[in-house]
């Protein structure tokens, strides 16, 4: 059975309705950032590893989808959505975060689009600079397809790991999302520090910036 058969075969199987949670998770959590994405495709990576009840490459698949149309969507809100929506997806953030990661969309474009979707905290400010710049659609929407394929695949590899150690397919499950928590909150850590101690203007690295990218 193809791919595509396995998936919609299994859709309304009540064991394996961790495929609708990890899509429906996954896209929630990319839009309305209540949900921890990363825990849930590594639990998902585990609970396949450990059980084989899910199949692996359809977590990938679906998790990559979910955060793509999740990416996709916040960006439009951000693009189109005028005052009110952007104060809607904006709540929480810095003004002088936002100011920053602007400023570095200008420099990269494309290259910033993944590093937000990979750290913690980075995909909300990038994306509502891109909104404001007007990033073109057929920059933004490769590379946050890329983007999404590369985060799913790194919080895969923790639930893999996981789930590869231990036998219990609860424990892995478990020890899988306190390993992407955890991951998280160090790279919050690590991005704070860095925001308070910037480096100073005028290093190497600033005088090599790739051309800046212009609106659509």
């Amino acid at each position: 059975m193809t791919a595509a058969g396995t998936l919609a075969a299994s859709w309304t199987d009540g064991s394996t309705l961790g495929y609708p949670v990890v899509l429906g998770g996954v896209l929630l959590g990319s839009v309305v950032p209540v949900v921890p994405t990363g825990a849930v495709v590594g639990a998902a990576a585990a609970l396949a590893t450990s059980t084989g009840r899910l199949d692996l490459t359809l977590v990938l698949l679906l998790s990559t989808l979910g955060a793509w149309a999740g990416d996709v969507l916040t960006f439009a809100v951000c693009r189109y959505g005028g005052p009110a929506a952007l104060r809607w997806v904006a709540r929480g953030q810095h003004a002088d975060r936002i100011e920053e990661v602007r400023e570095q969309f200008r420099r990269h474009g494309w290259q910033i689009v993944i590093a937000g979707r990979l750290l913690p905290a980075g995909r909300i400010p990038v994306l509502l600079a891109a909104g404001a710049l007007a990033y073109p659609w057929r920059r933004l929407l490769p590379a946050s397809l890329l983007a999404a394929a590369l985060w799913a695949c790194a919080y895969a590899v923790i639930g893999v790991v996981s789930g590869g150690v231990f036998d219990n397919p609860l424990l892995a499950t478990l020890v899988a999302t306190l390993l992407v928590l955890l991951v998280g909150a160090v790279l919050n850590l690590a991005g704070a520090h860095r925001r308070r101690h910037p480096a100073p203007v005028g290093e190497p690295e600033d005088e090599d910036t790739p051309t800046p990218c212009g609106p659509a």
